[in-house]
C-alpha cells in the first residue's frame, strides 16, 4: 500500500543533452504516494515552515513568471514533487553552485512523478536531492531540520568536487564562446574543444605551457640571471649556503635585504625588509624550511603588485596592501586580527577566496615580523599602537587601468624570457603608472599558473575578464574548438547511415572516429566491437586528439538514459518516431512521446548545421520547425508533401526518380547516379535504400563532393573492418 511518502524510484545522471534540456541534469522518478491527495494548500503549517526554511524561495518565478511565483503555486496548492524540484534547486544555490532549470512531470502511473534538476556536479546534485526530498517530508510532517547543517555539508561538497574558481572562469568563458568542454579528471583538468582541435587547461596552465619554463619559474635565482640577461630589472641577489653567508651577502648588497626560498610559493618563507645579523639569520632559517635554496636580494621598497600576462599581454593588473591592526589595550595581537581583518568576506581558507585567513599562531613570517616589533601572538598592544601583521600577500585591488605601457612591455619580456605563455608576474614598485627605471621598481618573481580569484573578485576596483582572456588566447576569434560531428537518431537503419558517413568522411581526408552498434572504429581500424552507442564511447572520440571528425549513433533508450555525449552538432539525422514498446519501462507509450525524445537529436543542430529528416515520416518531418540550422529531407518519394513544399521555399532535398539519386536545392536538380552502380541496391534489393538517401543528404551537408559521394557509396563493403588485431598484424607484415 502506498504511503504518505517521497520514494525514489530511479535516480539517473543524464550527461548531456536531453528531452530536458541542453545541459546535464538529475533525473528522479518518485513516487509521493497518497500524497496525491495532499497539495500543498491543504497541509497545516507547510507554507510558513517551508518559507521560513527557504526564504530565498521567493526570487523563483516558476509558471506564474514573476518573483514569489512558486512560493504563490505553494500557497494555492501544488504537489510535493514540484516542491521538491525547487526546493533541490536552492539548496544548490545557497552552496555556492548556481543552478536554475527545473520542471517536475507527471506520468501515467498514479503518484509517479518525474523530476529533473539542472546538474552541474553529479555527487552534489544527488546530495542535494536527497536533502531535499528530506526537507520536504519534514515539512510535511512538521518536524525540525537543520537546513544551516544541510548547506554547510553541501558547501563543503561543492569545494571538494566541483571545478575550481580559476579553473570555472575559464570554462564559463569558453561555453560563453560556445566551446565545448569536457573535465578529463575530478580534478582541474579540463579539455577545450573537441577531437584534433582540442586544447586542455589545468587551472591558469594550458598545453602551451612549456614544462621547462615551469621548473625555471620555480627556481627563482635562474628565473633571476635569465631576466637579467635580456634587460628586465631584478632586485640583486645571491644564493647563500649557510646563515653566516647570508649575512655577507646582506651587506655586500647593501640593507635592508629580503630573505626567501628559491623554489617556494604563495609567500611562504619570505622575509622583507630585514635591517640586522639576527632578523638575517631567523629568516634564513625559516626559508630554508620551505624550500631546497635560500637567496638573498635587495629590498626594494613599495607595493607588491600582480600583473597577470597571458599570450603577450598584460590582461590585469592587483596591487597589495600591508595589513595592520590597531590596538586596543585590550586584545592579543590573535584576537586583533580575528577581530579586524579575519571578519573581511574576502578572506578564507579555500582558493573560493582571493585572500587567506590569517592564523597567526601558525605563521612563522608573521611571528617574525611580531617579534621584530617586540610582540607575539598572545600580546596586548597599547590603546592606539599600530601592529604590522603582514607585509605581502593581500594582493585584491585592481588597478589595471594605470598601467603604464613600459611596464606592461617590461612584463610581457619576463613571461617570454622564461617561456611562459600565461604568467603571474611580481613587481615591486611605488606606483605602476610610471616606468619601473625611474622609481627603482623590478620585477620579482614570475610564476607560472597564476592564480585568478585576486582578479575575478577584487577588494576595490573592477573584475576583470581574465577567463575570457585565456580563451581568445587559446581560441583565436572564429575558432569554436569544434569538429564536425554527426549525430544518428531512430531505430531504421541507423547503423548502416552512421557507417557510411563515417566512410565518406574518411574519404574526404578526415581522420574519422564512429561510435555505433557495431562498435568503436577510428578510420577503419575497429577498435572495440561490442555496442557502442553509450555516452562514454561517444566521449571516447571527443577527447582523441587524432579525430577530425566524429559520427554517433543513438538509440532512444540512450537519450533517455544517459544524454548525448556532445553539447551540440553539426549534422543532425532522424529516421522515424516508432512507438514498439521498447520505452514503456521509461513510461512512454505514445508516438508523440517518442517525438519529444527523438527532437534531441534535432534541437542540438547548430545554427550552421543541419537536420537531415526522412519525409517519409510525418512526425520526423514536423521537426524541420525545431532545427536551428539547414533542413535537408530525404525519402524514396520525391512527390511527398513535406519535400514539394520544402523546395518551393528554396530548400534541400536527396529522393529517388526513374531508379536514380536525385539532389535538388529549389528547383535545381543533380542526378548523383543511378541505383545500378550502388552494391547496396542492386539486383533490387532496395532494403538499404532510404539509408543510403540519408547518409548522402548529410554529407553533402557537410560539402563533400557529390563525386566523391557517389564514389564512396560505390565503393562501400558493409563488412570491410579492421580489427586492433588486423592492424597489429598487418604493422609486422609490413615491417618484415
Amino acid at each position: 500500500m502506498k504511503k504518505k511518502d517521497i520514494q525514489f524510484l530511479r535516480v539517473t545522471y543524464l550527461r548531456g543533452p536531453n528531452i530536458w534540456t541542453y545541459r546535464p541534469v538529475l533525473e528522479a522518478w518518485v513516487d509521493i504516494g497518497e500524497l496525491e491527495e495532499s497539495p500543498s494548500n491543504t497541509i497545516p503549517g507547510f507554507y510558513e515552515r517551508l518559507s521560513n526554511w527557504l526564504p530565498t524561495l521567493i526570487e523563483h518565478r516558476c509558471g506564474v513568471g514573476e518573483r514569489g511565483g512558486f512560493l504563490q503555486r505553494v500557497r494555492e496548492g501544488t504537489w510535493p514533487a514540484h516542491i521538491m524540484e525547487h526546493v533541490v534547486l536552492e539548496l544548490q544555490n545557497l552552496a555556492g553552485m548556481q543552478v536554475g532549470f527545473g520542471k517536475a512531470r507527471s506520468t501515467s502511473e498514479y503518484g509517479v512523478y518525474k523530476v529533473a534538476v539542472r546538474a552541474r556536479n553529479e555527487q552534489v546534485s544527488h546530495a542535494a536531492l536527497e536533502a531535499g526530498r528530506d526537507l520536504v517530508m519534514a515539512a510535511i510532517e512538521d518536524r525540525p531540520f537543520d537546513v544551516a547543517g544541510t548547506v554547510a555539508h553541501l558547501k563543503e561538497m561543492v569545494d571538494a568536487y566541483h571545478l575550481g574558481p580559476s579553473t570555472a572562469c575559464i570554462v564559463d568563458a569558453a561555453t560563453e564562446r560556445r566551446i565545448p568542454h569536457i573535465r578529463l579528471t575530478d580534478g582541474n583538468l579540463v579539455q577545450l574543444g573537441q577531437g584534433a582541435l582540442q586544447r586542455r587547461i589545468w587551472t591558469a596552465e594550458t598545453d602551451r605551457t612549456s614544462a621547462i619554463a615551469e621548473s625555471i619559474s620555480s627556481d627563482k635565482d635562474l628565473t633571476k640571471r635569465l631576466l637579467e640577461s635580456c634587460g628586465v630589472p631584478v632586485p640583486a641577489g645571491q644564493v647563500v649556503s649557510s646563515v653566516e653567508e647570508a649575512w655577507e651577502v646582506a651587506q655586500d648588497i647593501g640593507l635592508p635585504v629580503v630573505v626567501k626560498p628559491t623554489d617556494a610559493n604563495h609567500g611562504r618563507g619570505v622575509s622583507l625588509d630585514l635591517i640586522n645579523e639576527a632578523d638575517v639569520h631567523a629568516a634564513f632559517t625559516l626559508a630554508e624550511q620551505e624550500g631546497s635554496e635560500v637567496i638573498v636580494e635587495r629590498f626594494v621598497r613599495g607595493d607588491e603588485h600582480r600583473l597577470l600576462v597571458v599570450g603577450n599581454r598584460v590582461v590585469a593588473v592587483a596591487k597589495g596592501e600591508a595589513a595592520w591592526v590597531e590596538g586596543d589595550g585590550k586584545s592579543t595581537v590573535s584576537e586583533l586580527v580575528d577581530r579586524h581583518l579575519n571578519i573581511d568576506p574576502r578572506r578564507g581558507l579555500t582558493e573560493d577566496f582571493p585572500l587567506n585567513r590569517i592564523i597567526v599562531s601558525e605563521d612563522a613570517v608573521i611571528l617574525r615580523d611580531l617579534e621584530r616589533q617586540g610582540l607575539n601572538a598572545d600580546s596586548v598592544p597599547a590603546d592606539g599602537r599600530r601592529v604590522l601583521i603582514q607585509r605581502n600577500g593581500n594582493v585584491a585591488n585592481d588597478v589595471t587601468e594605470t598601467l603604464h605601457p613600459d611596464v606592461e612591455a617590461v612584463a610581457t619580456l619576463a613571461a617570454r624570457v622564461v617561456g611562459l605563455d600565461i604568467a603571474g608576474i611580481d613587481v615591486v614598485a611605488e606606483d605602476v603608472s610610471k616606468p619601473l627605471h625611474q622609481q627603482g621598481g623590478a620585477i620579482v618573481e614570475v610564476n607560472a599558473g597564476p592564480g585568478l580569484l585576486m582578479h575575478l573578485k577584487p577588494a576595490h576596483g573592477a573584475p576583470r575578464p581574465v577567463g575570457r582572456a585565456i580563451v581568445d588566447h587559446l581560441f583565436p576569434e572564429g575558432d569554436s574548438g569544434r569538429i564536425p560531428t554527426v549525430g544518428i537518431s531512430g531505430t531504421q537503419g541507423t547503423t548502416l547511415i552512421a557507417r557510411l558517413v563515417a566512410h565518406l568522411l574518411h574519404l574526404a581526408g578526415r581522420h574519422v572516429g564512429l561510435a555505433c552498434r557495431d562498435g568503436l572504429f577510428l578510420d577503419r581500424r575497429q577498435v572495440e566491437s561490442r555496442d557502442c552507442t553509450n555516452w562514454d564511447a561517444g566521449q571516447r572520440l571527443l577527447i582523441n586528439r587524432v579525430v577530425e571528425a566524429a559520427v554517433f549513433e543513438h538509440s532512444p533508450e540512450t537519450i533517455l538514459s544517459e544524454g548525448l555525449p556532445y553539447d551540440r552538432c553539426q549534422i543532425g539525422i532522424v529516421t522515424d518516431v516508432t512507438e514498439n514498446g521498447s520505452l514503456n519501462d521509461f513510461y512512454i507509450h505514445e508516438p508523440e512521446q517518442v517525438y519529444n525524445v527523438l527532437r534531441t537529436q534535432v534541437d542540438v543542430v547548430m545554427s550552421e548545421g543541419a537536420a537531415v529528416l526522412n519525409a517519409n515520416d510525418l512526425l520526423v518531418a514536423d521537426m524541420a520547425d525545431l532545427s536551428d540550422g539547414e533542413v535537408i529531407f530525404y525519402a524514396k518519394d520525391s512527390t511527398l508533401l513535406p519535400i514539394v513544399e520544402h523546395l518551393a521555399n528554396g530548400g534541400r532535398a536527396v529522393f529517388m526518380r526513374d531508379q536514380a539519386v536525385i539532389l535538388a536545392s529549389g528547383s535545381t536538380e543533380t542526378v548523383l547516379a543511378t541505383l545500378d552502380l550502388f552494391p547496396l541496391t542492386r539486383d533490387g534489393q532496395l532494403a538499404h535504400l532510404e539509408s543510403m538517401l540519408a547518409a548522402v543528404a548529410a554529407t553533402w551537408a557537410l560539402g563533400i563532393d557529390p563525386d566523391l559521394i557517389c564514389a564512396g557509396i560505390e565503393n562501400f563493403e558493409l563488412g570491410a573492418t579492421i580489427t586492433a588485431d588486423d592492424s597489429a598484424s598487418r604493422a609486422r607484415i609490413t615491417k618484415n
